[in-house]
This record gives C-alpha cells, sequence and structure tokens, in this order.
C-alpha cells in the first residue's frame, strides 16, 4: 500500500543562510558570534528567512566539557539569547545544538528551533550518539556524557512547509529522514559537527543520499575549523543538497555564511518526474513512519 501523495509541500521560496563559526572555550563570546554573523547575515540579505546554526555553537565539542555548559531548556541563557535574536531579526532560527541539562538530571546534545516571534516550535534530542572507535585515526565517545533522545522530530515550519530535524550522526540513519518525509516534510535540516576523518569520507554522501531517497531537501551546517587552536577539528563544509541530489551551495573549512533560496517547483519536479512516494511496498516492507514516535516539545 502506498503512501499519501506529498507531491507539493512547500509553500513558497525558502531562503536561508548558513552560519559556519568556529566555537570556543567562553560561552558569552560564543553567544556574542552568533550575534554578529546573524546580523551580517540580515544586513547582506534582509528578506532572509531562516538562519541555521551549526552543533554545539555555544561550547567545544566535548564529551569532559558538556557537563559544564549544559543549561535548562526552558529558561536557560542559550534558549533566552536565541529567543530574544529570533525576536529581533523577525526571523526564524534553527538554533544548531547545545548541551541540556534535562529534568531527569541527565546532558541531552539538543536542537531548538524558534519562530520568528522568538517562540520554540520544536525540540529535538540526538537520537543517535557518537560513539566510534577507528583504529589509529580516532576515538569518540559521545555516551560517556550524553543521554540519547528518544522522539523523531517532525515540525511545521512558519507557513513553509513541514520539516525534519536530526543532529550530526542521526543522518547515518535512514529511517528519521524516512519518518519526515513520509509525514510530509520536504526539508531535513542536521545541525552537525563531522570531523576530518569521517567528513571527507561521508558528510557529502550522506547528504546526498537522504535527500534523494526521500526527495527532499538536506540542509547541513557545521562549526567551522580552528586548527590553530586545536581540539576536535571539524569538517567544515556547510551546505544544502536539492531534492535530486545535487549540491546548491557548500563551505570550505573556515568561517563563513552560505546561502540558498530553496524553491517549491524543486520537489514538486523530482517527484513528479520520479514518484517513488506513490510507488512503495509496504505490502512487501513494513513502513518505519507507522510507528514513529512523534516529536514532544
Amino acid at each position: 500500500m502506498p503512501i499519501r501523495n506529498t507531491m507539493s509541500v512547500l509553500s513558497k521560496n525558502l531562503k536561508v543562510a548558513l552560519l559556519q563559526f568556529h566555537a570556543g572555550a567562553d560561552k558569552k563570546a560564543n553567544l556574542q558570534k552568533v550575534k554578529e554573523f546573524a546580523s551580517k547575515a540580515i544586513t547582506q540579505h534582509p528578506s532572509l528567512d531562516l538562519l541555521v546554526l551549526p552543533e554545539c555553537f555555544n561550547s567545544p565539542y566535548s564529551v569532559e566539557e558538556f557537563k559544564n555548559y549544559c543549561e535548562p531548556i526552558p529558561g536557560g541563557e542559550t534558549t533566552e539569547f536565541l529567543s530574544n535574536l529570533a525576536k529581533e531579526h523577525k526571523v526564524s532560527i534553527v538554533g544548531g545544538s547545545f548541551p541540556e541539562l534535562g529534568s531527569d538530571n541527565k546532558i541531552y546534545n539538543t536542537s531548538l528551533t524558534f519562530d520568528k516571534t522568538g517562540k520554540i516550535i520544536a525540540k529535538h534530542r540526538k537520537v543517535h550518539l557518537f560513539d566510534i572507535d577507528i583504529p589509529g585515526k580516532m576515538t569518540f565517545k559521545e555516551s560517556i556524557s550524553l543521554a540519547p533522545g528518544d522522539k523523531a522530530t517532525v515540525f511545521q515550519l512558519e507557513d513553509f512547509c513541514k520539516v525534519g530535524l536530526g543532529i550530526c550522526y542521526d543522518i547515518r540513519f535512514p529511517e528519521l529522514a524516512m519518518v519526515a518525509a513520509r509525514q510530509g516534510a520536504g526539508i531535513m535540516f542536521y545541525p552537525g559537527a563531522f570531523n576530518t576523518v569521517t567528513g571527507p569520507k561521508f558528510w557529502t554522501k550522506f547528504a546526498v543520499a537522504r535527500a534523494i531517497d526521500n526527495q527532499v531537501y538536506v540542509v547541513m551546517c557545521s562549526p567551522a575549523r580552528n586548527v590553530a587552536g586545536g581540539g576536535y577539528q571539524a569538517y567544515g563544509h556547510s551546505m544544502v543538497v536539492d531534492p535530486n541530489g545535487d549540491v546548491l551551495v557548500e563551505a570550505g573549512h573556515d568561517e563563513d555564511i552560505v546561502y540558498c533560496e530553496l524553491k517549491p517547483d524543486v520537489i514538486t519536479e523530482a517527484r513528479k518526474n520520479i514518484p517513488i512516494s506513490t510507488q512503495r511496498r509496504f505490502d512487501v516492507y513494513h513502513d518505519v513512519a507507522s510507528d514513529a514516535v512523534a516529536k514532544d516539545i
């Protein structure tokens, strides 16, 4: 049994800016950098609809440090900062991610999305924790200090369309994007901080794969690399991939802002030309979206 036809999901063009910058040890300095990058983006493109921030934008990406930067949601400094920034510029914000101190006293890697009035419209806790061991190259285990989220996140982005939200390693697992697309999403957002080992191998491949699999735009926003400062080295290369798997814009590894306009007709044409949304055979295989756990702000 095929799913419903979701050919037209984006109501109008969506103008986005991806803010790629490096976060250091000073939280206030990191938030000030967000403010400066946001102001620069809005000045250069006053008609922007959406700002996208990187993973772990208010702290170093370090399992030893997350406990020192975690905050409650709502009420924490970073949440209030992003809410005020959205209100000030009258722009929606996909707020990358930052360490959240949950009511259960566990720490989560959490992304908040705000509408133009500063209201939180989505909250996603990173579902898949980055625990890897590549002999001779790198070992990293987020589970040392972080707890995993337990919900897929699909929500309405203002009057544009439904969107899905994941964080970094979430992109390696196709199910979250499948759930979002089958619930009517036209865009997947992934704030992420791939490193210089996994980034060159997989960053673009995963973005293209999720875009083609689900005929959605995929938006990936990374921190910039900071070779001189040492510590975790992010891959960079923030990018937007269209539903045909074409990379529309891509940053390098330095601090940068990249802009892109997401257009409804690209989704419509991709889904009309190759109508996979109506051709799936759920009589043969299971629909992962049918029993997915919905988001809970």
